[in-house]
């Protein structure tokens, strides 16, 4: 299989720098949008027969069409604002560690998986394109699992643990509605690829390196030699810890247990 490196070679037109911030910046715009006009969402969200009927540009908007899911109020605009904000933040550390070309390919292959989803699967998941943030967060929470969010503004939580969290909460809806697990499925494999599995994987060679250097200590570890060995009985300090040793009066060395033996000796 060829590396990415060879592909970017060939490919780099598709590098998008700052992909995830510009679909956040996507998703504000919609937002206020659909302040000044709630209906916009309707003209936006996935609709299956409309898109073969020629509104094609829904197989892209769908992704924006639910960016007022947490209102206007202030509390929705604080949500919107956060997520904004780390959305920025997990760009610029996904690009960090992958590099664009790797990045934009994380990026498109989760919109592939959502748009396949919405085509193949029976129901539309409204809100599906925040699905983006959420494969992002994910892979975010796998490469950087230390950084600390401040929880409330007071509370410090490592980002794996609210990543756990969200993860949770993903599962625990699936019972309700069970063809959201194929949908989680699809919008979700690029993290999968790009950064479960590896993860697993590198765990795995970690795990097999520590067993090795273990095995290989454990057979190149001389067998301990015992200074002392009783006469009679052939315990040493090593067998048995325990016991002391002396020299009898036939220059020959015994147990505290067997020391009157060395009368009896021949």
């Amino acid at each position: 299989m060829k590396s990415l490196g060879h592909w970017e070679s060939r490919c780099g037109w598709l590098s998008f720098p700052g992909f995830l911030k510009y679909y956040a910046m996507m998703h504000a715009l919609v937002y206020v949008l659909q302040v000044v006009r709630p209906d916009i969402g309707a003209l936006l969200e996935f609709d299956r027969a409309r898109i073969l009927s020629g509104e094609v540009w829904r197989v892209i908007t769908f992704l924006f069409a639910s960016s007022g899911f947490a209102g206007t109020g202030p509390l929705g605009i604080l949500f919107f604002f956060f997520m904004v904000m780390i959305a920025f933040m997990m760009s610029e550390a996904l690009e960090g560690a992958w590099g664009v070309f790797e990045t934009s390919l994380f990026h498109y292959c989760g919109i592939l998986g959502l748009i396949t989803a919405n085509f193949i699967l029976p129901g539309v998941m409204a809100g599906s394109g925040f699905l983006i943030y959420g494969a992002s967060f994910l892979a975010f929470a796998t490469l950087f699992p230390r950084v600390e969010f401040m929880l409330f503004f007071i509370l410090p939580v490592q980002v794996r643990f609210l990543a756990m969290l969200q993860a949770a909460m993903m599962l625990l809806a699936v019972p309700g509605n069970w063809l959201l697990l194929p949908f989680y499925l699809l919008g979700c494999a690029n993290y999968l690829l790009f950064a479960g599995i590896p993860a697993l994987r590198g765990t795995a060679r970690v795990l097999e390196s520590v067993q090795r250097r273990k095995l290989f200590r454990t057979a190149k570890m001389p067998e301990e030699e015992s200074f002392h060995s009783c006469v009679w009985c052939d315990r040493t300090e090593v067998t048995h810890p325990e016991l002391e040793f002396r020299v009898g009066p036939d220059g020959r060395e015994y147990c505290n247990e067997h020391i009157g033996k060395a009368d009896h000796s021949g």
